[in-house]
């Protein structure tokens, strides 16, 4: 490193308390959306569809699987009930949509659920619901991506022993992408989308025109799962296979989720982008339903549904690896929903006081960073400790959302109700009662499975919630928040520099602290029983002190345990409460990164030490080090 070195210090004070009040958060946001509201960082119609709609997309691969496995109970009569079943959720999917529609118009700042109940069901059922969509979102990032890398891994067994690291690789390589933005995973994951939702309009397409299947080579060899001499159907078993196929219907709320990421006008944006998903959503149910029937297809070990879908109709060629291709990049990418709807709701449960208010900074390109990162690495965990199993996920999957649709539904009743509007307000009653059934029906069958988790984790986390909201209240009375305040006084200052050599540093701090205060003070911490060396290094600072004579007073600070923070905390504590106490600390600020190993820390110290014993004001002044050229 050169000996020359460029002066620029500068003082870093000690960060003022967070805002505490609602308004004060949500100003500070919207100050920096005001910023960094390039139209370009922000979502079309189109671009909402392939970065929200992925979750809900992605469920065709595995929703009407789900309704055949459990009517495949009740043999080949059971079978004949998918299409109705697959009706009946499809016109759960039509209320939802158009409920979610109005959900957009009446609440354009995004937070779905969670925003309804506030305004309409009280503080504590709207916490439930963000619960819920927390649980939801952090699990479908886990669920998709082992989902994918367990589609990846059937097609090239050789690496199911690496699944950990190939879930954890996909996980990382959502999150980058979504760290330049949501409009910039948007314009990445478009393609792929698209050729998925292609993909299986063909397989329908082609499916209604063939009287036969054209392959049946993807199934054969495999055992069926089918249940032999069954002739009747039981309520409950419809129940059940309702239940499991309203999976498909996950995603659905990330729209009115994340309208804020829209474009201008961004309500209708995300009213067009919701319809348009619903309709393709809706489409691909009912087709593959039919398909399902008019092939007489049976479910067997080790094949999915999609994937005979595609044999019968496409053949065993090149469409049939396509769709399977496609499938597993979208299952792999599905998990980008929760990256566009959960930072957003985090930013909500920010501003108004229930989670760090770190969680409602919004960074460039509209990126709600510290929201991104923190569903990565909560994801990241499930992952690890679920070993990428799939199997020991799913049984989790889809509760939280159906509580979230609920509490919606139920919202959105006593918001038609007071606008007067009673029609509206039945369909949405109608809807309170599809999915409250499917929430109760879905719990219930899976309680055993893991469900009970989730049962336990929506309590714990609305506590959490109310727990952090007691902190920023205590906190907003300790600051008169809503108030105002006493007269401004000018009060005496005392600014503390602390030493341990004579150098240029030194005479920087020296020259800042006379600026700061009336009163200046250096002070050094020696051993109260030094050896033969301290004590010529205490003698030699003393002595040098005096030849250089600063005009400042050197203190020494004698303690026996040879510490740093504790005896220059104590001093500070002593000087009295009449006048206001400044402590400078100053350091280098290496060139380089890797150069920081080589300081001593003994700022780093001293400051954390000092924040946590006394009130003093804490700075930190800073000599910046030239780079060798």
């Amino acid at each position: 490193m050169s000996g020359a070195t460029q002066a620029q210090p500068t003082a870093t004070a000690e960060p003022e308390p967070p805002d505490t009040g609602a308004t004060g958060a949500g100003a500070a946001d919207s100050r920096v959306a005001t910023d960094a509201g390039h139209p370009r960082d922000r979502l079309t119609a189109l671009g909402g569809l392939a970065a929200l709609s992925l979750d809900a997309m992605a469920s065709v691969a595995y929703g009407p699987e789900s309704i055949v496995l459990v009517l495949a109970a009740a043999g080949s009569y059971g079978l004949g009930f998918t299409l109705p079943v697959t009706i009946a959720i499809a016109v759960l999917l039509a209320v939802l949509v158009a409920s979610y529609r109005q959900v957009i118009a009446a609440f354009p700042d995004g937070g779905g659920s969670y925003a309804v109940a506030k305004a309409h069901l009280g503080r504590r059922t709207a916490l439930t619901a963000a619960a819920s969509l927390v649980v939801d979102y952090v699990l479908n990032v886990a669920v998709s991506v082992t989902a994918g890398v367990a589609a990846l891994t059937s097609a090239f067994p050789s690496l199911y022993g690496d699944r950990v690291w190939l879930c954890l690789g996909v996980l990382a390589l959502v999150t980058a992408v979504n760290l330049r933005g949501i409009a910039e995973s948007a314009r990445w994951f478009m393609a792929p989308t698209a050729v998925f939702v292609g993909s299986i309009l063909v397989i329908i397409v082609v499916g209604l025109f063939r009287d036969a299947p054209a392959s049946v080579e993807a199934a054969a060899g495999h055992a069926s799962v089918l249940t032999d001499n069954v002739t009747a159907v039981g309520a409950l078993l419809l129940l059940k296979a309702f239940a499991a196929g309203c999976s498909a219907l996950t995603g659905v709320e990330a729209v009115a989720n994340a309208v804020p990421s829209f474009r201008a006008p961004s309500a209708k944006r995300a009213q067009h982008t919701e319809v348009a998903l619903g309709a393709l959503l809706g489409v691909m149910l009912i087709g593959l339903a039919v398909l399902i029937g008019r092939f007489q297809l049976q479910p067997v070990e080790g094949v999915t549904v999609l994937a005979q879908l595609a044999d019968a109709s496409l053949g065993h060629g090149f469409g049939f690896y396509l769709v399977q291709f496609a499938t597993v990049v979208l299952l792999g990418l599905a998990a980008n929903t929760s990256f566009g709807g959960l930072p957003v709701l985090l930013r909500l449960l920010a501003r108004d006081n229930h989670l760090p208010h770190v969680f409602a900074l919004r960074a460039d390109h509209q990126v709600h960073r510290h929201g991104v990162l923190f569903l990565a690495a909560v994801s990241a965990g499930l992952l690890v400790g679920s070993g990428g199993d799939v199997n020991s996920l799913v049984p989790l999957f889809a509760i939280g959302v159906f509580v979230g649709f609920t509490i919606c539904q139920v919202g959105m009743v006593r918001h038609w109700r007071a606008a007067g509007e009673p029609a509206r307000a039945l369909l949405n009653g109608f809807g309170a009662l599809l999915t409250g059934v499917a929430a109760v029906v879905v719990t219930g069958t899976k309680f055993t499975e893991g469900a009970w988790g989730i049962c336990l984790a929506l309590p714990l986390l609305v506590l959490l919630f109310e727990a952090v909201h007691r902190s920023y209240a205590r906190i907003g009375t300790r600051l008169e928040l809503g108030r105002a305040p006493g007269p401004v006084t000018r009060q005496p200052s005392l600014v503390v520099v602390p030493v341990t050599a004579i150098t240029r540093l030194t005479r920087d701090a020296l020259c800042a602290a006379v600026s700061l205060g009336d009163e200046v003070l250096a002070v050094t911490v020696v051993p109260a029983d030094p050896d033969r060396e301290d004590r010529a290094a205490a003698e030699a600072l003393r002595r040098d002190w005096e030849l250089w004579g600063p005009g400042v007073p050197l203190v020494e600070l004698p303690d026996a345990h040879r510490r740093l923070g504790a005896p220059l905390a104590g001093y500070v504590n002593g000087l009295g409460a009449d006048r206001r106490v400044t402590v400078l600390i100053p350091e280098v600020e290496p060139a380089r990164v890797w150069q920081r190993a080589l300081q001593n820390q003994r700022g780093a110290v001293i400051d954390r030490a000092l924040r946590r014993r006394t009130d003093a004001v804490v700075c930190r002044l800073r000599l910046r080090m030239e780079a060798e050229k």
